[in-house]
């Protein structure tokens, strides 16, 4: 099975400031990403997302707050036609030294173990951080970098498409 790796915040959706997200209820998508997750999966990619949401173990929201917020994310790509195959998130403050905080391997170790036909040398990741690029180094997935230094620049996500025609 061939899976596009997502980071959410700064990917797909708009980010914020830390402390602004208690105040956010719903997500606005980056320009061109719904369209280009059509495309990605008109390509045969599952998509699943991976996402740090430390905010949720530091107290800035709650667990409640993210569920609402990751299931209007959620219905609002599937009123667009784009079935997400899961969505891997770790909760943990970034103090807690868990094993699924990015770039440690814990949410892409869940994905494998859950769907043990990924093939990880036909798919890719595409984040906005460092720890999405180091993440996908460690398990030698194709990465795209939104204004990060590596070798797969991009300026945003809908540029994938031009890698996957």
């Amino acid at each position: 099975m061939k899976i596009a790796f997502l980071d959410r915040d700064g990917t797909i959706i708009k980010d914020y400031p830390d402390n602004m997200w208690k105040d956010i209820k719903s997500p606005e998508f980056l320009d061109g990403s719904i369209e280009t997750l059509q495309h990605i999966k008109d390509r045969g990619f599952e998509i699943i997302i991976i996402t740090n949401q430390y905010l949720i173990g530091e107290g800035i929201i709650t667990l409640e707050d993210y569920q609402k917020f990751n299931d209007l994310f959620l219905k609002t790509l599937k009123q667009n036609g784009i079935n997400v195959l899961d969505v891997f998130y770790c909760p943990h403050s970034r103090i807690q030294n868990c094993d699924c905080i990015k770039p440690k391997p814990g949410l892409i170790n869940q994905a494998i173990h859950k769907y043990p036909d990924i093939n990880l040398s036909s798919s890719f990741y595409v984040g906005d951080s460092d720890c999405d690029k180091e993440l996908a180094k460690a398990f030698k997935i194709k990465f795209y970098g939104i204004n990060l230094d590596c070798d797969n620049n991009i300026s945003s996500l809908k540029d994938v498409i031009r890698f996957l025609n």
